[in-house]
């Protein structure tokens, strides 16, 4: 049986809807990506989790990464079924953030608009 969004509990027993919300925006192209990814790994009880991690040469990079875990603290915002979680720890980093998905000739993937950053490296992977 599949236990609708009031059922769903977080690891830490707290129900999604009782969550705080983040800030960050998913595009409708980035939705649609997610969704169709989610639907070829046959998963419905996945959420994409968006954090902040020191790293790279910029001292910080992104993590995306399906999940199916919500922790305690942890932000959540549903796009259109397509849930995104942050964890408290990368929800100041990421505030007005904005994911879409660029499908072209010369790039394949996620991108990631982030007003925070005061700079990043040459190769986009990483920023301060």
């Amino acid at each position: 049986m599949t236990a609708t969004s009031s059922e769903i509990q977080s690891d830490a027993g707290a129900a999604v809807e009782d969550m705080p919300q983040h800030e960050v925006e998913l595009s409708t192209v980035a939705a649609e990506k997610v969704r169709s990814l989610l639907e070829q790994e046959g998963r419905t009880d996945l959420r994409l989790r968006v954090a902040v991690q020191p790293g790279g040469c910029s001292g910080l990079i992104y993590q995306l990464y399906f999940d199916e875990r919500i922790l305690d603290g942890d932000a959540l915002r549903d796009f259109s079924g397509v849930q995104v979680v942050v964890d408290k720890m990368s929800v100041p980093y990421l505030t007005w953030a904005k994911i879409d998905f660029e499908d072209t000739i010369s790039k394949q993937g996620f991108t990631i608009d982030n007003p925070n950053a005061g700079g990043s490296c040459a190769c986009g992977d990483s920023f301060h």
